[in-house]
């Protein structure tokens, strides 16, 4: 009781600072609410600790307080990354690029760093309205900018925003930049934050960027003539409510599909998602509109966009005409298989390309490269660490693709982000050329698990918001380092790795060291069967993940796939239990 009482003086303290004249008075409102109410709940949560700046920037829960996404933590991040920014350059007229998703407050957060950069002498080039993440890579390279900001938070609920820094080669900052970024961003008092603009140093931009960005997404197009041919596959595409309901009709029509239907009640921009629980295409339920019109229209397949449409969903129909929603590795596999097979086909691969995937993404994907003599290459969750691949590597190796389970991928390199309007213009090629050959996007994963092998995937997501979720998942990970398992549904450990101390251990006692530019805190197992389970505590989210992969070499054609689907499932449940998860 002590020490909670000692927490709420200590938020007390920090939430009457909120109160002084360098905030207004809407903002003042909300803290002294908190403030007065006996229940200190709301109040801990919003000041128990500063929004952290993380190497990916900022996410959190939208509202006053140090804790939450408002423009005074929006204000003192910008300066601390504009002061970043000029120490970088020195004597050079640096330049930002600055977009933002549907959400709320987007704008108004979007505005305030524009004005902010400019105060600092930064030039900025400011998208006009909302626009996809993948846009926002691509003008910072496009116009050869020092920086960006992206104002979004991706899939996550209505309730939170975000701020993505990115960096000049168009990827989110990696070191040495992002503790040099933090380490300014900490310095910044409130005072200290520039918030009048120089107006004569913000430029809109828009129409021209789009065209440009279209003309660059032809460019992950792999086989024009089959698109020829199937122009009338039929598409269904909804944008959930967000940045890509222009862009990706647009980029459809300009690789040549003709057939594209939206989901007129998700076409609608608005920050509150109405048709959704939460704009997450790895949710099922929220492609329930999507699906329900692409019956009505008899379609081919159903995509969707997440709000600032960096990832996609794809919805596809299986023998028995019901429709089948595809999980993050299998898309990502769909992609690599795809784009080596054809390329191969075509004489397009030259022998010194590679492919990349997180380590948390299936092994499948491995099978798939080794087989076809393609270099593949493994890194950290975070398409920031994919896009460090193709940068170290460029001019000298080709990027072919790269991707991770949740729903992400990067079929090009103009972009150093994950791309779904590239991506979705890649998977419709891939539909029609399984259409063109008789055959469906589900019939085509089917033959990929019989050639390669088959494979279950799921992620456990354990949800722990506030400061107590936040002390209890440090303490899972500090269990699981101290303790590791020794089987996992049935099988056993052969090799523990940990990413924090780079080291991996093997059953026999051999230690050796993981190759890796960073540590990181994830910790992976592998078992005797081939399992894979791997465990990290999300950078966005109040959550611990548990990313489960399980093997079954008893498939051999489609009429497998409920029987090792159901056999995998009950593998999970063993995993589940024996890692204490139920």
């Amino acid at each position: 009781m002590a020490n909670n009482a000692e927490l709420i003086k200590q938020c007390e303290q920090a939430a009457k600072v909120w109160l002084g004249p360098s905030f207004d008075e809407e903002t003042r409102k909300e803290v002294q609410a908190m403030l007065d109410n006996e229940d200190k709940s709301a109040l801990i949560d919003a000041f128990y600790q500063n929004l952290e700046f993380g190497t990916g920037g900022l996410r959190g829960i939208m509202g006053a307080g140090t804790n939450r996404m408002n423009k005074y933590i929006v204000g003192m991040a910008t300066q601390g990354f504009a002061n970043y920014i000029l120490k970088a350059f020195p004597g050079k007229q640096c330049a930002v690029v600055v977009g933002h998703d549907c959400r709320n407050n987007g704008r108004l957060f979007a505005e305030t760093v524009a004005n902010i950069f400019s105060a600092n002498g930064i030039k900025v080039y400011l998208f006009e309205s909302l626009r996809p993440t993948p846009e926002i890579s691509f003008a910072i390279r496009q116009l050869g900018c020092q920086a960006g900001v992206n104002v979004t938070a991706s899939h996550n609920p209505r309730e939170y925003n975000g701020y993505k820094a990115y960096w000049d080669d168009g990827a989110q900052v990696l070191a040495p930049h992002d503790k040099g970024i933090i380490d300014e961003v900490n310095k910044v008092t409130i005072d200290d934050v520039k918030f009048e603009g120089d107006k004569d140093l913000i430029i809109p931009i828009g129409g021209e960027m789009d065209w440009d960005y279209i003309q660059a997404v032809k460019e992950a197009m792999v086989d024009q003539e089959v698109i020829l041919r199937q122009k009338d596959l039929n598409i269904v595409y909804s944008p959930m409510h967000g940045t890509g309901r222009v862009i990706i009709p647009m980029a459809l029509r300009s690789w040549g599909f003709q057939n594209i239907h939206v989901v007129p009640e998700q076409m609608v921009i608005d920050g509150n998602f109405p048709t959704v629980v939460s704009p997450n295409p790895e949710n099922a339920e929220a492609m329930t509109l999507g699906m329900k019109l692409g019956t009505k229209l008899n379609a081919d397949l159903v995509i969707a966009s997440d709000p600032d449409a960096d990832r996609l969903a794809i919805v596809c129909r299986n023998p028995k005409g019901e429709w089948e929603i595809l999980n993050g590795n299998q898309t990502c596999m769909m992609f690599s298989w795809y784009i080596i097979a054809n390329k191969k086909k075509l004489g397009q691969l030259k022998g010194n390309e590679f492919l990349v995937k997180t380590i948390v993404t299936t092994e499948v994907i491995a099978e798939i490269a080794k087989k076809n003599g393609v270099e593949l290459r493994d890194c950290y969750t975070g398409f920031k660490w994919i896009a460090n691949e193709i940068r170290i590597s460029e001019g000298v190796k080709k990027y072919i693709g790269g991707g991770e389970e949740s729903f992400g991928f990067l079929p090009f390199d103009k972009v150093r982000d994950k791309d779904s309007p590239a991506s979705i213009c890649l998977i419709c090629e891939i539909a029609a050329w399984a259409r063109d050959n008789g055959k469906t996007l589900y019939d085509l994963l089917m033959d990929i698990y019989a050639e390669y092998g088959f494979s279950r995937e799921v992620t456990i997501n354990v949800v722990r918001p506030g400061k107590t979720g936040a002390d209890e998942i440090k303490q899972m990970m500090s269990d699981f380092r101290s303790n590791p398992p020794q089987q996992l549904g049935g099988s056993k450990v052969v090799l523990w790795k940990d990413y924090k101390t780079l080291e991996a251990r093997h059953a026999d006692g051999t230690v050796e060291k993981l190759n890796m530019p960073d540590t990181s805190n994830v910790l992976q197992w592998f078992c005797e069967d081939g399992t894979k389970v791997s465990v990290r505590p999300s950078g966005t989210e109040p959550k611990i993940k548990f990313y489960t992969e399980v093997k079954d070499p008893s498939f051999k054609c489609a009429g497998c796939y409920e029987r090792c689907m159901a056999a995998a499932e009950k593998k999970i449940a063993a995993i589940k239990k024996d890692l204490k998860l139920e």
